[in-house]
């Protein structure tokens, strides 16, 4: 009888995952844990639901309709089955709304949802995370009349009146070079804004509203000028007659989200403040996106991760199961070192965003906030590609066969590293938070290192985080040779604040007799921190 090799099954993705209940043991007051306990755990079962029914359907992507029968332009979205279910899953557990609640907590419950529930969502959490950010851009607008209008609809826990918001800022002349952006805002006879251009990627196009950056008429031209726009995209049930969307995008992954390229033939809009410093203004919406894409990130990484050790244990050659195979064995304690790592630094800056948000950070997490996220989505978005690429690997030929859904892993995970900011993009922008971040970064390191059992850990991290302040004091004098060590700089500091917080973990987890942390902090550290070299500008010339 021909051998049939078993399929990886999913566990528990909540009861079964020591990381994060580790770290909500070590942080959320026990009085919380109820309700909090309740949401993810259903949020477990529909993610253990959502991987069978992907395994015994046939994949499915959104179909545009531009035309009825009769003649009409509708430009009909039609949604996989995730997508219909995204409403009344997000409001029933609070996905959008736990995170805005009036305590220190907040955060770490809201993105402790999201973590489970993103794969399952079938990237229904990107619109999720514009939505979010858009709370952010209103709220810190202080526009009263359309925080009025659209926040209870933002953040409400009733399916029938939840509304998705966009985010429309990339354009065919550039995407993070924004102040290259044509869409034009005009004034009609009545007074009132309307928006008049081309928008390449539009990731929430079937939500409800957006926030669109526009050059006023008669502005000057650059990215001051900019003006940042709040609109509304539906008349009732009709998508409004003065968006078009032109096509749905043919990308690598992320192919349940419908992502588009739109027209803005005179959408009505509301400006969200003065009529230039737009840029500035989506400021406050990076911070939580950039978070969202961060923990997103980390669940694909505990998705592969997952599915692979199930796999190790299931599958057998050479007369023994994987798992009981030393350099198998070694390969997956590798993954998860990096993984724990990454899901630490993700976690510390979620965390962060809470206290910062309701008034609670101390005098140097501001400056840390500002530096860490950047850090976070770069330094994870790579560590997704990199440990899904090596889970795919764990199954030989199987990972490589689009039926068993491994390879979705892989394609999905790219997009991590691309959205919200490329690496050298966020690497730049995390060399402008320096100034004050690294001296605040290194009080938050010394506090969380601060009594480890794990010394021949510690001693490696500060080490590290000398090298990188060396390597960018000698950069300071000279701009272009700065840029150049901007990657090196900002993965060498994700990495040392990724250690200090395992060794944090450590520290707790070895008062409760768990010595796995520790495991892991050690696997991590001796992966490497320190990852500068020498960026010879004249070299790099002639090897282009």
């Amino acid at each position: 009888m021909d051998f049939l090799q078993t399929a990886p099954q999913l566990v528990h993705p909540y009861r079964n995952d020591r990381t994060l209940l580790a770290l909500l043991d070590r942080v959320i007051p026990s009085n919380s844990r109820p309700a909090l306990d309740a949401d993810l755990d259903a949020l477990g079962d529909y993610a253990q639901f959502a991987w069978e029914r992907a395994r015994r359907s046939t994949p499915r992507t959104p179909v545009l309709t531009r035309w009825d029968a009769w003649g009409r332009r509708v430009d009909r979205i039609e949604l996989t089955d995730a997508w219909h279910e995204g409403p009344d899953l997000t409001t029933r557990h609070g996905i959008l709304a736990a995170g805005h609640e009036p305590h220190e907590h907040a955060r770490l419950e809201q993105f402790a949802r999201v973590y489970l529930y993103h794969l399952a969502s079938e990237f229904y959490t990107c619109p999720l995370a514009m939505t979010d950010g858009a709370i952010a851009a209103l709220k810190a607008s202080g526009n009263q009349a359309l925080i009025d209008r659209a926040l209870p609809h933002f953040l409400s826990r009733d399916p029938a009146t939840f509304w998705l918001s966009g985010q429309w800022m990339t354009e065919t002349a550039g995407g993070s070079d924004v102040g290259r952006t044509e869409t034009i805002a005009r004034q009609d006879e009545t007074g009132h804004w309307r928006l008049h251009g081309r928008k390449w990627f539009s990731s929430a196009v079937v939500g409800e509203a957006a926030l669109a950056l526009a050059r006023p008429e008669g502005a000057g031209e650059g990215t001051p000028a900019l003006a940042l726009f709040y609109v509304e995209t539906m008349d009732g049930a009709a998508r409004k007659p003065e968006l078009v969307v032109d096509r749905l995008k043919d990308k690598l992954g992320t192919r349940e989200l419908p992502t588009a390229e739109i027209h803005l033939d005179g959408l009505p809009a509301w400006p969200l403040g003065e009529l230039a410093q737009g840029v500035r203004q989506v400021a406050p919406m990076l911070n939580v996106t950039r978070t969202w894409n961060a923990v997103c990130a980390v669940a694909s990484m505990a998705r592969a991760l997952a599915l692979a050790c199930d796999y190790a244990a299931r599958r057998e050659a050479f007369g023994r199961p994987l798992i009981e195979q030393p350099l198998h064995a070694r390969t997956l304690a590798d993954m998860r070192a990096e993984f724990e790592g990454a899901f630490a630094l993700a976690f510390e800056v979620v965390q962060l965003l809470g206290r910062v948000e309701q008034g609670q950070a101390a005098s140097h997490e501001t400056a840390l906030l500002r530096l860490l996220t950047p850090l976070a989505k770069l330094w994870t978005g790579k560590v997704a590609v990199a440990l899904c690429s090596e889970a795919l690997e764990c199954f030989g030929g199987a990972g490589y066969i689009e039926d068993t859904g491994l390879p979705q892993l892989l394609r999905d995970a790219q997009v991590y590293a691309i959205w919200e900011g490329t690496t050298n993009v966020l690497a730049l922008d995390s060399l402008r938070a320096l100034g004050e971040g690294f001296g605040a970064l290194r009080t938050a390191i010394a506090g969380w290192v601060d009594g480890c059992h794990e010394p021949e850990a510690v001693v490696p991290i500060h080490a590290a985080l000398d090298a990188a302040a060396r390597q960018w004091q000698a950069s300071g004098n000279n701009r272009a040779d700065l840029e150049a060590a901007a990657r090196d700089l900002s993965l060498t500091l994700a990495r040392c604040t990724a250690a200090a917080l395992l060794a944090r973990q450590s520290t707790f987890a070895r008062g409760r007799s768990d010595m796995r942390p520790g495991a892991a902090l050690r696997r991590f550290v001796a992966h490497g921190l320190d990852r500068s070299t020498t960026a010879d500008m004249a070299d790099t010339r002639l090897l282009l």
